[in-house]
C-alpha cells in the first residue's frame, strides 16, 4: 500500500516524463505500470488523488525486519527468502528491500538491476523456468523479476542454442515452448544419470584395483615368507 504523498509524487513524475511509465517506475522503483496508469486517470479525472487512512499492517515490524535480514544474508534471493519465512508476496518483500534502501532493488522493464544474485540463486531460478507447468510470467513473479530476466540467465546457463532471442508474445501461446523446455529437462536429466552412472563403474573399478593389488602384495609376502634354502651336500 503507498502513502498518498508516494502516489502523488510518481503521478507527477509521470506526467513530467510526458507519460512514460518505464522511466518512471525505473526512477521510483514503484508501482507497477498499471498501478501508475490508474492514478494518473484518477488524477486527470478529479483534479487530485483520494487521501486514504492506511489499513492495518499485515505483517509486525520485526517481521518486516526478519525478511529483510533473512534476504541480506542469504544470497540475497527474494525466492529464497519467501520460501524460508513462508511470506511475503514478492512485491510486498520487494517495497520492503525499497524502504530499507532504495539502491538494493530497483525495477526495470528492459533489464535486472536488483541485487547481485548468487550464482546458485541463478541456476534455482532456471531449474524452476525450465520445469514450471505454467506460465513463465507466474514464475518471473514469484521470483520477484522479469520473464526477460529469466530467459538471459537460462541462456547465459544452458547456451544460445537452448534459448533463442524472445519474442513478445503471450503466455497463453507458450505451450509448445513449454513442451520444448521438458524436452530439455528430460535430456539434462538423463545425461545427468550417464555421469553418475559413469562415476560409480569409476569408484567401483577403483575398489577393484585396490583390492587386487592388495591381494598380489599378500601373496608376494606370503611366498617370501615360505621360502627355506636348500641344504648343502
Amino acid at each position: 500500500m503507498y502513502s498518498y504523498e508516494q502516489r502523488i509524487k510518481a503521478v507527477e513524475l509521470y506526467i513530467k516524463y510526458g507519460r512514460s511509465a518505464a522511466a518512471t517506475v525505473r526512477e521510483l522503483g514503484y508501482p507497477s505500470k498499471k498501478n501508475l496508469r490508474r492514478w494518473h486517470a484518477i488524477y486527470i479525472r478529479t483534479g487530485g488523488l483520494p487521501e486514504r487512512s492506511a489499513p492495518k499492517p499485515k505483517y509486525s515490524q520485526a517481521q518486516k525486519q526478519a525478511a529483510v535480514q533473512h534476504y541480506l544474508t542469504h544470497g540475497r534471493c527474494l525466492a529464497r527468502t519467501r520460501k524460508a519465512l513462508g511470506y511475503p508476496a514478492a512485491g510486498t518483500l520487494r517495497q520492503w528491500l525499497l524502504e530499507h534502501d532504495p539502491d538494493l532493488v530497483k525495477e526495470s522493464t528492459g533489464s535486472y538491476k536488483g541485487p547481485l544474485l548468487s550464482a546458485g540463486a541463478k541456476r534455482d531460478a532456471v531449474v524452476e523456468l525450465c520445469s514450471r507447468e505454467g506460465a513463465a510470467s507466474v514464475v518471473a513473479e514469484k521470483l520477484g523479476v522479469s520473464r526477460q530476466v529469466l530467459y538471459k540467465w537460462k541462456a547465459q546457463l544452458l547456451g544460445d542454442e537452448a534459448s533463442p532471442p524472445m519474442t513478445r508474445r503471450d503466455d497463453s501461446d507458450l505451450s509448445s515452448e513449454h513442451e520444448a523446455l521438458q524436452q530439455q529437462l528430460a535430456e539434462m536429466e538423463r545425461q545427468v544419470h550417464r555421469l553418475q552412472l559413469e562415476r560409480d563403474l569409476l569408484t567401483k573399478a577403483n575398489e577393484l584395483i585396490k583390492k587386487d593389488l592388495g591381494v598380489s602384495l599378500q601373496h608376494l609376502t606370503n611366498q617370501d615368507g615360505n621360502f627355506q634354502p636348500s641344504c648343502p651336500f
